[in-house]
């Protein structure tokens, strides 16, 4: 069985110590339902027994495609049981990006859910044939015909196999999981995590959130999908270390009352969620005017003030007491009343919205990370939050800024390499250091800020990382483009600045929109959901070494061509 600083084994000692406490808990039928420490255990070992009967040995790689629910904890949990590799790849990925994920990593078998997805993924699993089988977390049918793979289904097997402890020796240096990111090329690469890197993250993490958090029961609201390094790590395996409870979110549009249903003291997100929640707030405040919107903005600046260490007069802070009661406390309500701080990570947040928050009442703290890097690297302490900073590098972790103000990291939790990639690997890992790809600072107090990127990928506001010269590789190859450059770093969806062929130049702005908008429907058939492009400028002059948007190379020049369209990009966000 695994040792002690294993992930299962984490788990399992989190279950012998709490079994009767609550643990998972999703909606079903419009109830919330879960499970114990103690039931999950027993699940979890009916799983490992159902996987290993499907032939899933030590080492062998498991794909999951699901939504975040019960059954994908489990099947982590159980897989990790085995000794196998979690291999999680996003419901948003188109039937190539599975098959690459499928072929890339030799995965075995395939669990996912139902509906599309599960057609998708059935169809990407078909068509590789290191894949043996197919396995439904729902009891649904699939409606493509597949002539290799007939599909399980995963409650059955659990409910037909053993609750016993399977004999596998596992270390901490083994394999847990391959996690897909895209990289420059836009292939996504295997990122190689040992459960020692994933566990020392948690611990890490753990300790920088300090005894006011990890000395008492928490309760975590589930969001960001758990194929996603920074759920996966701190949205399961964190919560487990903690004895945690975990509630699964029915999607973005239920957070408002999932959060009034969960009460979580703990949400880890990306910044879009934060802005989603900042405009509905100001929305509503907008909508009631009056008094009620003049209280809030009184109980905003006057927070600020606080924030900037500004001193309040007698009658601010009486005041400021009042405004406490009146509009601080009913919002922390509507938010479920219980939580602690809201974790934002995955792409930066913007200061002004970690202020709205702060100076509500709301705790926030921002950190940093990379999948490559299990994938905590800094955090802000609760008790010395810097909202414009990402946070002190966590403990047992090290890090420094290079001559050309790259951020380099290395530690315990930094990945093993790229699976099958010896030259990525050895690229991103020199001398026992992790090169991060992102301009930094440290400042003299320890913080970390983070001000720009060597690579050129785009993070939108969701944390998706997004490669662009293959997508505008793709839009330049119709003849009604003649140049373009995807914009969308921080923002919630890709746009583009398009110059026009030559042919178009001299039509008019119409013909030119509705020719470049069916050029984007073609393209954007073919791309994965955070890939699509919702929204265009037309360029009003090619990009050129004259204009100063090309070097003597001939490489576009992104910054100067987002500088000079600021104003119109700006607007396709309004």
């Amino acid at each position: 069985m695994a040792k002690s600083d294993t992930l299962s084994a984490q788990f399992f000692a989190a279950a012998e110590r709490h079994p009767r406490r609550a643990f998972l808990r999703e909606k079903r039928g419009g109830v919330w339902q879960g499970l114990t420490y103690g039931a999950a255990r027993e699940a979890v070992l009916r799983g490992a027994h159902f996987l290993a009967a499907q032939g899933v040995e030590k080492g062998d790689r498991v794909f999951i495609s699901a939504p975040n629910s019960t059954a994908w904890a489990i099947a982590d949990l159980a897989i990790m049981t085995l000794g196998a590799l979690v291999v999680p790849s996003y419901t948003t990925s188109t039937f190539d990006e599975h098959c690459h994920v499928l072929k890339d990593s030799g995965a075995v078998l395939a669990l996912t859910s139902s509906g599309n997805l599960a057609e998708v993924v059935a169809q990407a699993a078909e068509a590789v044939p290191t894949c043996r089988g197919l396995v439904l977390f729902d009891d649904a049918v699939l409606d493509v015909q597949l002539q290799r793979l007939k599909p399980l289904y995963w409650q059955a097997g659990l409910d037909a196999a053993e609750a016993t402890e399977p004999n596998i020796n596992i270390a901490s240096t083994d394999l847990a999981c391959l996690i897909y990111t895209s990289g420059t090329g836009g292939a996504p690469k295997g990122v190689m995590l040992t459960h020692h890197a994933i566990r020392t993250n948690v611990e890490s993490v753990g300790a920088m959130l300090g005894a006011s958090i990890t000395a008492r029961p928490q309760r975590f609201l589930s969001l960001l999908p758990l194929a996603h390094a920074y759920e996966h790590t701190g949205g399961l395996h964190l919560p487990i270390f903690l004895g945690a409870e975990i509630w699964y979110c029915e999607g973005v549009e239920s957070i408002a009352s999932n959060l009034l249903e969960a009460k979580p003291t703990l949400m880890i997100a990306v910044p879009r969620l934060y802005e989603v929640l900042h405009e509905r707030i100001e929305r509503g405040i907008n909508a009631k005017g009056g008094i009620s919107a003049r209280f809030f903005r009184q109980a905003v600046r006057l927070g600020m003030q606080r924030l900037d260490g500004v001193g309040l007069s007698w009658r601010e802070w009486l005041w400021d007491r009042v405004l406490e009661i009146l509009v601080r406390r009913k919002l922390r309500r509507r938010l479920g009343g219980r939580l602690s701080y809201f974790c934002s990570g995955g792409a930066p947040l913007n200061p002004d919205i970690g202020r709205f928050f702060l100076s509500l009442g709301v705790g926030i703290l921002q950190g940093y990370g990379q999948t490559e890097a299990a994938p905590v690297i800094s955090l802000n302490p609760p008790d010395a939050i810097r909202i414009a900073s990402v946070g002190h590098i966590l403990p047992g972790l090290q890090a420094k800024i290079a001559d050309d103000g790259e951020v380099l990291v290395r530690g315990d939790s930094v990945m093993a390499g790229y699976w099958n990639n010896p030259l990525a690997t050895a690229e991103v890992l020199k001398g026992g250091w992790l090169h991060t790809g992102d301009i930094g600072a440290l400042d003299g107090a320890g913080y970390l800020s983070i001000t720009g990127r060597k690579k050129e990928i785009i993070i939108n506001s969701g944390g998706d990382n997004i490669a662009p010269a293959r997508i505008e590789a793709m839009l330049s190859a119709h003849t009604d483009i003649a140049q373009v450059i995807l914009v969308g770093d921080k923002r919630p969806f890709l746009g583009a600045v398009v110059v026009v062929a030559d042919d178009l130049r001299t039509a008019s702005k119409t013909a030119q929109g509705a020719r470049i908008k069916a050029v984007l429907n073609a393209v954007n058939a073919a791309l994965s959901t955070p890939e699509k492009i919702r929204r265009f400028v037309v360029a009003d002059a090619p990009f050129s070494v004259e204009n100063g948007e090309m070097t003597p190379t001939l490489k576009l020049r992104r910054h100067i061509i987002a500088a000079h369209y600021a104003e119109a990009i700006d607007a396709l966000y309004k």
